[in-house]
């Protein structure tokens, strides 16, 4: 079922092309661009950034890297900006080995992930680009699942659970089978959901299909009628027609995520931040540093177009406070 280590090549550079102009706007071209070196003017702010940048990790802030990617390369179109999905977990893998420039990541970066990019010389500079709510699904054929609590999302998912039909959580519903789908074990996804249900990371029944890649799971939940899984709101949001929602108690009631539940934390406890961990080094590079400020400038507008939530304002500029 997997598809790990997808890549999606995202802006294919493209020779500029720059209409005619009479002599006056081509002096004050020339003047502009003088003034702007003579100044120390950022890169960004003009064309002629070039070079590939390359990215990897979860496959829940993959669309939007994808989004942002697809924008940068419109300003930047001598920028190639290359993402794949590795999850979370895989995507650091290659991070702290030098393989790639940034990693997303749907968790915060491991002490033992730290050490390793330490061991290798790679420090990783943490920024926050959005909200997500982690989003528990059913099939839409399901009729009598509107709501679970997060007692017995433990009980189904925690290890050696002897949950196997439907009526092994509430004697109510059917005494049919129970199949399971969830994020794989390198994915950030599967850390957060197995610390905030089951109470342990890494904690988890290993008899369900497992993927790093959420379409693979939205596929597998929309077509078998007997499906539980969860993956990042996103996903919820572009399949809608396909999936069904199922609230969660935490311990206040039975809430949907939604934008609005996902910002206030009232979708407790599955609301958590989606971060992007680059290389300080890769921040010498100025197209690496644009693309950054890309997503924490223009790149904002883009999260609630793929179904997620953005920060406050003050996150994003202590993100670009650490821009060079």
């Amino acid at each position: 079922m997997q598809e790990v280590g997808r890549w999606n090549r995202l802006g294919v550079a493209r020779r500029l092309r720059r209409p005619p102009a009479y002599f006056a706007g081509v002096l004050a071209a020339a003047l502009a661009v003088f003034l702007l070196a003579a100044c120390g003017g950022d890169a960004g702010d003009g064309d002629g950034l070039s070079g590939t940048i390359i990215g990897d990790g979860s496959s829940t802030s993959f669309p939007i890297s994808e989004a942002v990617a697809e924008e940068f390369r419109k300003v930047q179109p001598g920028v190639d900006v290359v993402v794949g999905i590795s999850g979370t977990g895989g995507g650091f893998s290659k991070f702290c080995n030098g393989e790639t420039d940034f990693n997303n990541a749907s968790r915060p970066i491991k002490a033992e992930e730290q050490e390793v990019c330490a061991a290798n010389g790679i420090e990783a500079v943490e920024f926050q680009i959005a909200f997500d709510g982690l989003s528990v699904v059913v099939n839409p054929e399901n009729d009598f699942v509107d709501c679970l609590t997060v007692e017995e999302l433990k009980r189904i998912w925690e290890p050696g659970s002897e949950v196997d039909n439907w009526n092994d959580v509430r004697a109510e519903w059917p005494d049919e089978s129970l199949e399971l789908y969830g994020p794989d074990t390198d994915s950030g996804t599967f850390d957060y959901f197995t610390s905030e249900i089951v109470g342990e990371e890494d904690a988890s029944r290993p008899d369900y299909a497992a993927s790093a890649d959420d379409n693979v799971l939205v596929q597998g939940i929309a077509g078998d009628d007997e499906a539980l899984g969860y993956f990042g709101f996103a996903y919820y949001t572009e399949n809608m027609d396909k999936l069904k929602l199922v609230a969660i108690d935490g311990g206040s009631g039975c809430v949907l995520p939604s934008r609005e539940t996902i910002e206030s934390g009232e979708y407790s406890p599955l609301s958590r931040p989606l971060l992007l961990y680059v290389r300080q080094d890769a921040l010498e590079r100025p197209e690496v540093v644009e693309l950054v400020r890309f997503y924490l400038t223009e790149g904002r507008a883009l999260v609630a177009e793929v179904g997620y939530v953005e920060a406050p304002e003050d996150i994003y500029q202590e993100g670009l406070a650490k821009l060079p």
